[in-house]
């Protein structure tokens, strides 16, 4: 079982940047790695995933603006943010799925705040 901790959330001014992390208890190299939010009285959304050869995909509403990246020596992936606004304000999640011929499991951090200013 992967144990995640999220990081590097905080309050920041519209038009600014963040860079959230996500640690992994073991390895992640075969896992696919996805960031989530989820905004007050909103359920969750999906924001980016990278899989485990490293293709990067994004919602629309994040796109242009948000990175993600991987560390697989460090266990560890990143979400750059860039060019923030007041609607990325969110809990934001990291999730790790492993699939093997039985299916996949996914495993979720506890998350991290982000919350952008006007």
């Amino acid at each position: 079982q992967v144990q995640l901790v999220e990081s590097g959330g905080g309050l920041v001014q519209a038009g600014g940047s963040l860079r959230l992390s996500c640690a992994a208890s073991g390895s992640i190299r075969t896992n696919a790695m996805g960031w989530y939010r989820q905004a007050p009285g909103k359920q969750r959304e999906w924001a980016a995933t990278i899989t485990r050869l490293g293709i990067t995909t994004y919602a629309d509403s994040v796109k242009g603006r948000f990175t993600i990246s991987r560390d697989n020596a460090k266990n560890t992936v990143y979400l750059q943010m860039s060019s923030l606004k007041p609607d990325d304000t969110a809990v934001y999640y990291c999730r790790s799925t492993s699939s093997d011929e039985s299916g996949s499991k996914h495993y979720w951090g506890q998350g991290t705040q982000v919350t952008v200013s006007s």
